[in-house]
């Protein structure tokens, strides 16, 4: 495993105090984390939990991401979706949620004097929910036209091809709508609210509210709104992930574009934020910019593909570096070989200089941007709360970024897998991604 020694701490002290923070958990186990942000007049309230798609049994594979849609149906209070969504608009308030392998999670946007009327509407339909069966049976034709676009669209049969390229028939491997005869033959009512109460558990979930929080103050209700999950005991421990896959998989279409997918196993620790942080600028190098090796090489001084890019990702306790390509049929098998060489050099003769320095300040950069926006932050800190159990402070997770070291990314670099999986999609065969 990769060591990343830690800066002092002096080196963080140039970040400026953007966000006020206090934490506190509420009775029935759920943590209330509130990130005040100066300069916005916007407000995200979320809650979120340890019950995405990883937390399904196979014959439950969808069903996280089916009851994140039929709370928007309607709660206690605001009864039908009309009265939730109309209560939203009265409100001048974005409502949204999503479904991961890691999380579930709902969240609402507004302005910050409309901040205690939009945690009463998001914790009345999440945290009573009335699932009306009659509302369930419509859905469940709504979700299978959902699946049916994606099966429609090559890039996101793709990213589901390379998840089971990788895990297999692990939870991870699944996606996370599921097929669509659960959908439509397999899903109960009380089969629903069976697994809601399994792993909705508050004490495996977070609430946030962030932004402009002067209508939340301490004694404004907002406690008593998110006290409305009903405590339950925590689930039991996820399946582990099981070891890297070297796997092809290709679904093949008579098209004159193909979908390419690479994955790779980094030997760092997941649960140390300086080592994530350190595969983020590594990732940044290699494909996370129009200054990165594959995009200059594959793209520009080749020609091989309009699209080219790195992307990492940390599960709870595995971690993954993605590779992924857009491009002409014809060029597809040579960007691939390309693409696996120049992760090769990477792993040998490691960055220079001068890229990890641009990586770094692009990574984290890129980061500061995003959180501009408070949802960003709120998505960001749900993951750092319930994935990991660490810190949510946004200033930390730019400061982490910035603290990268020259040697750290050097040691991801040595640490990538020399085998990896692939999935594609387009005109091809298995036998053409074989290693050379």
């Amino acid at each position: 495993m990769l060591t990343v020694t830690r800066p002092p701490a002096r080196l963080y002290r140039y970040l400026l105090c953007m966000a006020k923070i206090t934490s506190t958990v509420l009775p029935n186990g759920l943590p209330l984390h509130r990130i005040a942000m100066d300069g916005t007049r916007a407000v995200t309230l979320m809650v979120a939990f340890d019950a995405g798609a990883r937390t399904e049994r196979p014959e439950e594979n969808g069903m996280a991401h089916f009851l994140e849609h039929l709370v928007f149906k309607g709660g206690e209070k605001y009864r039908t979706y009309r009265d939730v969504n109309e209560a939203a608009e009265r409100n001048g308030a974005v409502l949204n949620a999503y479904t991961s392998h890691d999380l579930v999670a709902f969240h609402i946007t507004a302005r910050s004097t409309k901040g205690l009327e939009a945690a009463d509407l998001l914790t009345d339909f999440v945290a009573r929910p009335g699932l009306d069966p009659v509302e369930l049976d419509k859905e469940r034709g709504v979700v299978v036209q959902e699946i049916a676009r994606y099966n429609d669209q090559p890039s996101a049969v793709a990213e589901h091809l390379i998840d089971e390229a990788v895990f297999g028939d692990h939870p991870l491997g699944r996606t996370v709508l599921g097929p669509a005869e659960h959908l439509a033959e397999t899903f109960t009512r009380d089969g629903i609210i069976a697994f809601r109460n399994r792993q909705w558990a508050p004490a495996r979930g977070a609430a946030l509210a962030v932004g402009n929080l002067e209508a939340l103050g301490p004694d404004s209700g907002l406690e008593e709104l998110f006290a409305r999950f009903e405590a339950i005991p925590e689930p039991g421990p996820y399946e582990l992930a099981p070891a890297h896959s070297a796997r092809v998989l290709v679904t093949e279409r008579d098209s004159n574009q193909s979908h390419l997918r690479m994955s790779y196993r980094p030997a760092i620790d997941v649960t140390d934020p300086a080592q994530r942080a350190a595969l983020t600028i590594y990732s940044t190098l290699l494909g996370g910019s129009m200054g990165s090796r594959l995009f200059d090489e594959i793209r520009e001084q080749r020609g091989l593909c309009y699209s080219v890019s790195s992307y990492p990702h940390a599960y709870a306790d595995v971690p993954v570096l993605q590779l992924s390509s857009g491009l002409e049929s014809g060029k597809c098998v040579e960007a691939f070989r390309r693409m696996a060489e120049i992760v090769d050099e990477l792993r040998a003769d490691g960055p220079t200089e001068a890229e990890v320095e641009r990586a770094r300040a692009f990574a984290a950069g890129a980061r500061a941007i995003a959180f501009e926006n408070t949802g960003a932050i709120a998505r960001t800190a749900a993951t750092q709360a319930i994935v990991f159990n660490q810190d949510v402070d946004p200033d930390a997770a730019i400061g982490a970024l910035d603290a990268v070291t020259f040697d750290d990314v050097r040691a991801v670099a040595a640490g990538i897998s020399a085998d990896y999986a692939v999935a594609c999609v387009g005109p091809h065969s298995v036998e053409e991604f074989q290693p050379a």
